[in-house]
C-alpha cells in the first residue's frame, strides 16, 4: 500500500515538528552526557547487547 503524496508531506512535516520540539531536551541532555566525569557504557551496552542475542535466537529458532 502506498501512501499518497499528501500523506508523505504531512508525515516529513510531522517529523520536522518533532524533532524541532525535542531538539532542546536532546541538545541538554548531550550537554549533560559531555560534562559527565565516569561514563557509564557497560549501562548502556549490555541491554543492546542482550536485545541482539535475543533477536539472533529467535531467527535461529525460526529457521
Amino acid at each position: 500500500m502506498e501512501m499518497a503524496l499528501w500523506e508523505k508531506i504531512l508525515l516529513g512535516v510531522l517529523v520536522l515538528v518533532v524533532v524541532l520540539w525535542f531538539r532542546p531536551g536532546i541538545k541538554a541532555a548531550l550537554q549533560r552526557s559531555r560534562e559527565a566525569e565516569n561514563k557509564d557504557w557497560k549501562g548502556v551496552l549490555l541491554p543492546i547487547g542482550a536485545v541482539v542475542l535475543f533477536v539472533l535466537l529467535l531467527i535461529m529458532l525460526v529457521r
